[in-house]
């Protein structure tokens, strides 16, 4: 069998000319951003390109998926330096940034230090991230980028300072939603259609459906012992009423009644089941009623054509 040749494109201005109007809308595209994501265990969507702060602007802003947190990307396609490493906090101060990420094609030693100092030394809702950028090729194919992380958070050692300070409802949710994902991984259907996210100690999941105006969000109320799947809108009435007008469409689909909420901004459409998540023994049923209505839910969107 004939292997070909791993090569790394070092001159990264060979492909992209410029930062401004080569790179960040390279960067800013869906599937890149994806790919960016992926790496830091992030779901980004993306708020706008260029995004001003005062007299300045930063290259692109963001937001996570589900939480709703804040990102800024700095863009340096050559090794770091003092000015840009001021200019990512100036951004994050000026947006009210959580994630900061900033993408260069070296990073100094000096700077290495200066975003692990802030990642210890910031609360821990705040992700400082330093990434460099490769270009790699197989002989003559399309050159392919690789994002390498020089600098993240300590999660292990947030995740532990953090967790001590959970209350056991707190670590209840947390393990759920860890077992969650856990059977999520060995139900291939549901894998094929959803991308799993980091398990949080809160009443809430969240998983993309490609859209930044809705996405497909399951909760728990320990109070009510309910579960829930549906639909969650972000400030679009026209989407939310849409849905409305399908509604005995939509219930036939999901196969149960839907519940309709019309918040001052946000809207839902979601189904409910009886389910005491203390019941540790019990807890397979709920993640397979999940995964059916979360399929369900998606043939809904699907059908609507957005």
């Amino acid at each position: 069998m004939k292997l070909g040749k791993l090569e790394q494109i070092t001159d990264l201005r060979s492909i992209w000319k410029n930062e401004a109007t080569d790179f960040t809308p390279w960067l800013a595209k869906e599937e890149n951003l994806t790919t960016l994501g992926d790496a830091i265990g992030i779901d980004i969507v993306l708020e706008e390109t260029e995004s001003n702060v005062g007299d300045f602007s930063v290259d692109l802003y963001a937001s996570e998926e589900g939480t709703e947190r804040k990102i800024v990307i700095e863009n340096q396609l050559e090794e770091t330096n003092h000015d840009h490493l001021g200019k990512i906090i100036t951004y994050a101060s000026g947006k009210n940034a959580e994630v900061i990420i900033w993408i260069v094609k070296k990073a100094r030693d000096e700077h290495k230090q200066a975003i692990e100092w802030l990642n210890q030394h910031t609360d821990d809702k705040f992700a400082f991230f330093l990434i460099e950028i490769e270009l790699w090729k197989i002989n003559n194919s399309e050159p392919a980028p690789k994002f390498n992380i020089v600098e993240r958070p300590n999660d292990w050692a947030k995740a532990m300072r953090k967790s001590s300070n959970l209350s056991e409802i707190e670590n209840l949710k947390l393990s759920f939603w860890q077992s969650f994902n856990t059977n999520a991984s060995n139900n291939a259907e549901f894998s094929n259609n959803f991308k799993q996210r980091k398990p949080q100690p809160q009443h809430w999941y969240d998983l993309s459906v490609g859209s930044s105006a809705y996405h497909i969000s399951l909760t728990v109320n320990t109070q009510k012992n309910q579960i829930a799947a549906g639909i969650y809108i972000d400030n679009d009435k026209t989407i939310y009423e849409k849905f409305r007008e399908k509604g005995s469409l939509l219930e036939t689909i999901i196969g149960d009644k839907i519940e309709w909420k019309d918040a001052k901004k946000s809207s839902r459409l979601f189904v409910i089941k009886s389910f005491d998540i203390s019941k540790t023994e019990n807890w397979s049923d709920a993640f397979n009623w999940y995964f059916d209505k979360c399929l369900r839910l998606k043939q809904i969107i699907i059908k609507m054509e957005f």
